[in-house]
């Protein structure tokens, strides 16, 4: 298969798995224990059904959508995946600059490859950033203003680290820091020989871009992930890390990793201008509600108030529907884009990136609804006992849409 045969997100998928090395595709797929979260966060789309409407003029069709005062092509965003650069060289510049030729956001991870800075200079209008808390509140404060100076435009603060997660993958595999080699990983880097040769044609391990100003001059890629590893997670973070955020960042602050409403609450209370519902793609808690369970509750606590939006689990432009009928002002997926990547550099982040437009352009037709914006309850319902219920009962009475 190659990307052209590519016709769903599960092909790219295959093809990036069929690309690397079994250690690398791991790190991508891998949860924590037993990785349910990460097949419940797909799972929660499928107690959903969409309810369609006929006879509407749905020749032509709007996908377009407005978050942190821009409108973007759809509702949906590339969410941050860290060591980009490990799967495809230069995968964070890829990942942008594919992000601006789409028109839709891209959260450049706090444990990218390469620098705010760098990728400020390709994607300027479309790249927002991640921020990681540090045990060194100075180092935060210090990429805070870095990310300022670059121009960034929305800062995304995530919460949803407190501590390392039990990453059983990558354990097996020894895919770990620091990194030891294996006959294992030798074995696997013989019979995956195109990633090996991009990989050390490129001098192997990439650097952590935004760590390397708080690494010793000369430090390696190395060195300058041990400095990562010293400074994160940050167990003794609170709520006056996120009011000090605040503080120092005039401009949009979205807090990502939120799954109770009374955390959302007082986000909101600490001047977050946004809220990403998220499990962190379900690496970090196995139990851990999913985003799309969890949203509702979110959405009615402070959806009148700022932007709620939702990261995990998408994989369809229906996914994206549902979740928009919920109350998402927007959704983000980080494994899809970094499967094109991975299968195929820009071109495979263009594939993702086409596959979810069009499945959402279907939906939205098969639904009877021209626009994403009006999208809502009534087009909705949700399993019951042993049987679906629409979510808005009164748009059962309503007139056929003209």
């Amino acid at each position: 298969m190659n990307l052209d045969r590519a016709f769903s997100i599960a092909d790219l998928q295959r093809l990036a798995q069929k690309r690397l090395p079994r250690m690398a595709y791991d790190y991508i797929e891998g949860g924590c224990d037993d990785e349910r979260g990460i097949a419940e966060s797909e799972a929660a789309f499928r107690t959903y059904r969409l309810i369609s409407r006929y006879l509407v003029d749905v020749s032509r069709r709007d996908l377009g959508a407005r978050v942190a005062g821009q409108t973007f092509a759809m509702p949906l965003g590339i969410a941050p995946t860290g060591n980009a650069g490990m799967f495809r060289h230069d995968a964070d510049r890829l990942l942008a600059a594919e992000a601006a030729a789409a028109n839709v956001p891209f959260i450049l991870s706090g444990a990218s490859n390469l620098s705010i800075e760098e990728v400020m200079k390709v994607a300027p209008d479309h790249t927002w950033f991640q921020l990681y808390g540090t045990r060194d509140p100075q180092i935060s404060e210090n990429i805070v203003r870095r990310a300022m100076d670059a121009g960034v435009k929305v800062l995304v603060l995530s919460v949803d680290v407190p501590a390392h997660a039990n990453r059983e993958r990558n354990r097996r595999n020894g895919f770990t820091h620091p990194l030891k080699v294996t006959p294992s990983m030798v074995f696997q880097a013989l019979t995956h020989p195109g990633w090996t040769a991009a990989y050390f044609g490129h001098r192997g391990l990439p650097y952590m871009g935004n760590f390397r100003p708080y690494a010793a001059a000369n430090a390696t890629p190395s060195e300058v992930a041990d400095r990562f590893v010293e400074q994160f997670p940050a167990p003794g973070l609170t709520w006056n890390f996120l009011d000090a955020i605040r503080r120092l960042w005039p401009r949009k602050l979205f807090v990502k990793g939120i799954l109770h409403p009374a955390d959302a609450i007082r986000a909101v209370e600490s001047g977050a201008d946004g809220i990403i519902v998220s499990n962190h793609g379900g690496r970090q808690l196995d139990l851990a509600l999913s985003p799309l369970d969890a949203f509702p509750a979110i959405h009615t606590a402070v959806g009148g108030m700022v932007e709620v939006m939702l990261d995990g689990g998408i994989r369809r432009g229906s996914d994206i529907v549902i979740a928009r009928c919920l109350g998402a002002r927007f959704v983000f997926s980080g494994r899809p884009t970094l499967y094109g990547a991975a299968a195929g550099g820009r071109s495979g982040i263009r594939k993702a990136l086409d596959i979810f437009a069009n499945e959402l352009g279907l939906v939205l037709a098969q639904i009877g609804c021209p626009r994403a914006e009006d999208l809502g309850p009534h087009f909705l319902a949700r399993m019951q006992g042993a049987h679906f219920e629409p979510l808005d009962r009164a748009a059962l009475a309503a007139p056929p849409p003209s």
